[in-house]
This record gives C-alpha cells, sequence and structure tokens, in this order.
C-alpha cells in the first residue's frame, strides 16, 4: 500500500468532502442531517471522524468515540467505518481500524468495539477473521 495519511476532520468544509463516502453506509442522510449529527455528536458525545487520504483523495472514514460503561468499562466505540467503493479490499479499513486501536491505547482505553448490521456478512469475516475481534453480543433497538 503506497503512501497514505490519517487526519481529523473538523471544519466544515473537510465535513462536507466526507459526506458522499459516509453517504455509502449512511444512505438515509442527506447532507443537512449528516453534518447536524456529526456536530452535535462532536460536541455532545466527543465523536471523532477521520478521513484516510491517498494521493491527496480522501478514500475512507473511520468515526469513533471514547466511552465508559460497567460492561466494558472505559473503551472506544466505533460508530462509522467505510471505505468509498472504489478502493476496497485494499487495505483501508484495517489501517483505520489500527489508527483507533492505536488512539485508544495512547490515551488509556482498554479496548475498541463496534456493532455491525446483520446482513454485513463480509464486514463480519472481516472483522472476525483479519482483524480478530470476538463477537460479544447482539444489539438491539426500539423505535419511539
Amino acid at each position: 500500500m503506497s503512501q497514505y495519511t490519517i487526519k481529523a476532520l473538523n471544519t466544515d468544509e473537510e465535513l462536507i468532502q466526507a459526506f458522499p463516502i459516509m453517504q455509502q453506509l449512511r444512505p438515509q442522510l442527506n447532507q443537512s442531517s449528516y453534518l447536524s449529527l456529526v456536530k452535535d455528536a462532536q460536541k455532545l458525545e466527543r465523536y471523532q471522524l477521520h478521513g484516510l487520504i491517498k494521493h491527496n483523495s480522501l478514500i475512507a472514514l473511520v468515526g469513533f468515540k471514547p466511552m465508559v460503561t460497567l460492561y466494558y468499562g472505559h473503551f472506544v466505540w466505533v460508530c462509522d467505518l467505510i471505505t468509498d467503493h472504489h478502493y476496497r479490499s485494499q487495505g483501508f479499513g484495517e489501517q483505520l481500524l489500527n489508527y483507533v486501536h492505536n488512539w485508544a491505547d495512547q490515551n488509556g482505553y482498554s479496548s475498541v468495539a463496534l456493532s455491525s448490521g446483520l446482513n454485513r456478512t463480509d464486514a463480519h469475516r472481516f472483522y472476525e477473521q483479519k482483524m480478530t475481534y470476538t463477537k460479544a453480543s447482539y444489539v438491539f433497538k426500539y423505535d419511539l
């Protein structure tokens, strides 16, 4: 894999540049709702959005936030992980997760956790086989 950089995306311009990639993972969002949710999450939840840039092009994203629960203790929750469909299966998701692992370790967190949609079998294989994540639970949701 040739040279790339990973950087935090914080300005409106950076966040808007990331939207077409994020929309591949979160198609229910339009640009306005995405921008509003990212800003709220950054302000209220310490959410961070980082982009992987190769040859001056943004090609992959990871969104994560530090958390504390009685179940996991102090950990980092990966909220979003997506590589632009033109660049998948080239190791960029692995690079971003390793970046989060290093960030978590350097900031005193004991683990990294995430959830993945039931139908995303390729992603599950990636998390379990390539990244050696273990299946810890099911996530349940109740809509109000």
